[in-house]
C-alpha cells in the first residue's frame, strides 16, 4: 500500500504532514537537545468525555504517524487530565446531582463519584477517557494533574512561577476586569478546612519558603505552594505544564487562541519557547450550538461506536479540522459512506494521491483492502424493508445476489451490518414519514409493479433501472425523473432520498420488492 518515494512525503500537503514538518522546524533545537518529541493533549474531566476530547488525541496521533516518516526520534503523546481543577458547575447529564452540589469547588479528584464506581468523579471520568482511547489502540502516556502536583513533580516549576510572580501577573492583569484585577493571584490555595479550591486575594509572598499568605474573608491562610497545597489558575497552569513537561506540540480549540497567546508569554518568562501549535474549529450540535461536556449535547463516544466503526469516527476527525462542523447522529451514514468511497479509491492510488487520502492517516498508513458491497445508506434501507433484527437476515439477501461472499472474507461489511441495525432502530425508525400517494401517483406505481412482475429474477441491475426510468417517463415524469424516484423513495422508504433502485431490487429480490410496493400503496 505504501507505494511512494521520499519526495512524495517531502512534498505532501496533507495537514498532518504540514504540521509535522512545521513542528520539526519550530522546535529543532529543543528536540535535538532532549532526543525525543513530546506532544500533549489536554482533558478537563469536569464532565463525561465527549468526541471533542477524542478529536485531540486522534488528530495528534495522525501527526505522530506523519512524524514517523520524517524523523527517527522517539515520540510521546501525553494525555494530560486537569483533574485538580475545582468543580465549578454541575453537568446536566450526571446522576446524583445533590451529591455533586455538596462538593462544588472541590478538586475533581476529591469529589465523590456520582456513579459510585470509583474513588472520585475525576477518577471516574479519567477512566472513561482511557477506556475509550484504548478501544482505538492509541499510544499515549496518561498524566494526572493531581498526581503531578501532590507528588512534587511540579514543585521546581511552581518555584519558577513564584520567582517570576510579578512579571507573570503583569501579563494576566490587562486581560481582566477592574474588580478582578484587585484580587487576582495565579495561585489557588486548597482550603485546609473545606478542601475547596479558593480564589482569594494574596496578602504576602515568601519566595524563600515557597509560601503565600491569602485573605480568606478576613482570615489569614498561610500555605505552601508545593506538594498540592495550591494549584495554578489555568492559563498559568497551561504555561507551567509546557515548561515542566517540555512540550513540543499541542493543538487546541479556536476558543483557546487568546489563552494560548497569554500562556506563550508566560512560558517565555520562565525561560522556554512555546510549543508548536495548531488551532482547530469547534464541533457544533444540530442546532449550531457549541458541543459542551456539561450539556451532553451532540453525539457521545458510545453512540458513535454503536452506530459506526471507530475508523469512520477518525475520518470525521481528519476532515477539515479548521472548519466548524456539525456533529450529530444524522451525519453518521454520510461519514460511513465517505469512508467506503475513500476505501475504494485507495486501491488505485499511489504516491502523492495515497498520502492525500484521509484513510492513509486514519489507518496509520495501513489501509485495509476489501471490496465495497453496498453503501451504508442502502444497507439501512435493506434493514427497513427486510425488517431485519439480525445480521443473518441481511446476509441472506446479500448472498442471494452475490454467491461468493462470506462473513469472514468481508469483515468491514459484516460489522457494517451490525451498525446498520442499531442505527436504523435507534435513529432512523422514529423519523420515518411515509407518503400516501394520490390517485395519479398510485396508478404510476401500480404500472411499475406490473412491469416488474414481467421481469426475470436474473435481470441485471442496469436493466431493471432502465425499466423504472421508462415507467416514470410514461407517467408524466419525463422532464423530471428526480421527482419520480423521490415518489418511490417517499412511498416505499419514508424518505426523500434512497438507493439506486435497480441495484436495490437485485439485492432485496424482485418478488420481495413487488410485495413491498404493493403493501405501501394498498
Amino acid at each position: 500500500m505504501n507505494n511512494f518515494e521520499k519526495k512524495d512525503i517531502e512534498d505532501s500537503n496533507s495537514w498532518p504532514f504540514v504540521e509535522a514538518k512545521k513542528l520539526l522546524r519550530e522546535r529543532k533545537l529543543e528536540i535535538e537537545k532532549k532526543g525525543k518529541i513530546i506532544l500533549q493533549t489536554g482533558y478537563g474531566p469536569s464532565g463525561l468525555p465527549h468526541i471533542g476530547t477524542f478529536a485531540e488525541v486522534a488528530r495528534t496521533s495522525m501527526i505522530v504517524n506523519a512524524l514517523n516518516y520524517i524523523s527517527d526520534l522517539p515520540k510521546e503523546i501525553i494525555t494530560f487530565s486537569d483533574d485538580m481543577d475545582g468543580l465549578r458547575k454541575i453537568p446536566e447529564n450526571i446522576p446524583n446531582q445533590g451529591l455533586l452540589k455538596k462538593n462544588l469547588y472541590k478538586p475533581l479528584t476529591s469529589v465523590p463519584d456520582p456513579f459510585e464506581k470509583f474513588n472520585s468523579f475525576g477518577e471516574h471520568n479519567n477512566n472513561m477517557l482511557k477506556n475509550f482511547l484504548d478501544k482505538f489502540k492509541f499510544r499515549y502516556n496518561f498524566m494526572s494533574s493531581t498526581k503531578l502536583y501532590k507528588t512534587g513533580f511540579f514543585n521546581p516549576s511552581l518555584k519558577k512561577i513564584l520567582e517570576n510572580y510579578d512579571e507573570i501577573v503583569k501579563i494576566i492583569l490587562p486581560t481582566l476586569g477592574k474588580e478582578r484585577q484587585k484580587t487576582y493571584c495565579p495561585f489557588l490555595p486548597i482550603c485546609p478546612e473545606t478542601g475547596k479550591v479558593l480564589e482569594i486575594p494574596m496578602l504576602n509572598i515568601d519566595k524563600d519558603k515557597s509560601e503565600i499568605t491569602f485573605n480568606n474573608n478576613g482570615t489569614k491562610i498561610k500555605t505552601s505552594i508545593l506538594d498540592g497545597k495550591c494549584k495554578l489558575q489555568w492559563k498559568v497552569d497551561w504555561a507551567m505544564r509546557w515548561y515542566a513537561l517540555d512540550v513540543d506540540f499541542e493543538m487546541y480549540g479556536k476558543d483557546l487562541i487568546e489563552s494560548a497567546i497569554l500562556s506563550t508569554k508566560i512560558v517565555n518568562v520562565l525561560g522556554k519557547k512555546k510549543p508548536s501549535g495548531f488551532s482547530y474549529e469547534l464541533f457544533l450540535d444540530e442546532k449550531g450550538e457549541k458541543i459542551s461536556k456539561s450539556k451532553g449535547n451532540g453525539v457521545t463516544i458510545e453512540q458513535w461506536l454503536k452506530y459506526a466503526s471507530p475508523e469512520s469516527l477518525s475520518l470525521f476527525m481528519y476532515q477539515n479540522p479548521k472548519r466548524a462542523k456539525k456533529l450529530y447522529k444524522e451525519i453518521v451514514p454520510k461519514t460511513v459512506d465517505d469512508y467506503l468511497e475513500l476505501l475504494e479509491k485507495s486501491k488505485k492510488q499511489t504516491g502523492q494521491q495515497l498520502l492525500l487520502n484521509p484513510l492513509w492517516h486514519v489507518h496509520n498508513s495501513k489501509i485495509p483492502s476489501e471490496e465495497n458491497i453496498m453503501t451504508f445508506s442502502m444497507l439501512l434501507n435493506l434493514v427497513q424493508t427486510s425488517n431485519a433484527s439480525s445480521e443473518d437476515v441481511l446476509w441472506k439477501f446479500v448472498k442471494n445476489y452475490k454467491k461468493d461472499i462470506s462473513e469472514t472474507s468481508f469483515p468491514i461489511f459484516n460489522q457494517l451490518m451490525k451498525y446498520s441495525i442499531s442505527y436504523f432502530n435507534e435513529v432512523v425508525k422514529k423519523n420515518k414519514k411515509f407518503k400516501k400517494p394520490n390517485i395519479n401517483e398510485k396508478n404510476a406505481l401500480n404500472e411499475l409493479v406490473e412491469k416488474l412482475e414481467g421481469c426475470s429474477p436474473s435481470m441485471k441491475p442496469e436493466e431493471i433501472q432502465t425499466i423504472i426510468y421508462s415507467v416514470g417517463k410514461e407517467n408524466g415524469y419525463a422532464n423530471n425523473l428526480r421527482d419520480w424516484f423521490k415518489l418511490i423513495y417517499e412511498v416505499v422508504f419514508g424518505e426523500e432520498n434512497g438507493p439506486r433502485m435497480g441495484f436495490f431490487i437485485s439485492f432485496f429480490g424482485l418478488a420481495e420488492t413487488i410485495n413491498l410496493i404493493k403493501d405501501k400503496i394498498d
